[in-house]
């Protein structure tokens, strides 16, 4: 897939695409089956919340090793439906992935996503420039009901702003002020609802305030996020470093595959 130069220039007003069936009931079947494969996994990288301890989020699904590496999952991110657009979208064929994480919001106990950045917390990853961006992909149809992401039009171009931390939720993340989030609600356009069937698609900016609700529905709610960085944008050493598997040490430029790529690994997995 390669975007128009006039998506290009969406994404640098608005700070997201969106695009709907982006990904084929194969494809997704194949990344489902993945995701309750790894889901069944207890590692540092499967965070659990609720009486049930059900999984809120997976990390660091696109690697050749470690315990919650996939094959699916990594060729989802070659494709060029993903990493040629966030190419594109950062003006920069060197790119590589600051991490991946799959958000599984649990039906009735899935908790919400407060408004944020990503840039808050990757800045602090020792991260100079925002210029980063994240393709994520519904698993499951996300609708208001059950929890899907919101975000702000526009409001990349505030630039990072000053966050606080919360540890509301077994996920603990830097967010938007209250205050500071009413101002910039007041001065940007309505939130946008990244609603869909699966296989839906967007891509949005590190900037860019986004944020989902609470899982009010019967069923579960699972997205993938694929986080892409510049190489020549890569970590400065900091003290005390976030673990590899949302703070990636492997800098290496990633290569567009296939765009069959999912398939195929499907058909390994199930050999």
């Amino acid at each position: 897939m390669e975007l128009t130069p006039e998506q290009v220039k969406q994404f640098d007003r608005d700070g997201f695409l969106l695009f709907p069936n982006l990904f084929s009931g194969e494809e997704v079947d194949i990344l489902r089956q993945e995701t309750d494969r790894i889901s069944q996994i207890r590692s540092e990288m499967v965070v659990r919340e609720g009486e049930t301890e059900a999984v809120k989020i997976m990390f660091r699904l696109h690697e050749t090793d470690g315990e919650t590496a996939s094959p699916a999952f990594r060729a989802a991110a070659h494709t060029p439906r993903i990493l040629r657009a966030a190419q594109q979208c950062l003006h920069d064929d060197d790119v590589y992935m600051h991490h991946s994480k799959l958000n599984m919001k649990a039906a009735i106990e899935g908790s919400a996503w407060m408004w944020h950045q990503d840039f808050h917390a990757w800045h602090l990853d020792g991260i100079a420039e925002p210029n980063m961006a994240t393709m994520t992909v519904v698993l499951t149809e996300a609708t208001p009901l059950n929890g899907c992401m919101y975000v702000l039009p526009g409001s990349h171009r505030e630039g990072r702003s000053d966050p606080r931390r919360d540890e509301s939720t077994a996920y603990k993340l830097w967010v938007a002020k209250t205050p500071d989030m009413k101002e910039y609600m007041k001065k940007y356009p309505e939130p946008v609802p990244i609603v869909g069937g699966a296989g839906t698609a967007a891509l949005f900016h590190c900037n860019l305030l986004h944020a989902s609700g609470h899982n009010l529905s019967a069923e579960d709610r699972w997205q993938i996020f694929f986080c892409f960085n510049q190489c020549k944008n890569r970590p400065a050493d900091v003290e005390n470093p976030r673990p590899d598997y949302v703070r990636s040490r492997n800098w290496t430029p990633l290569t567009v595959s296939a765009e069959d790529g999912i398939v195929t690994a499907g058909r390994e997995l199930a050999a």
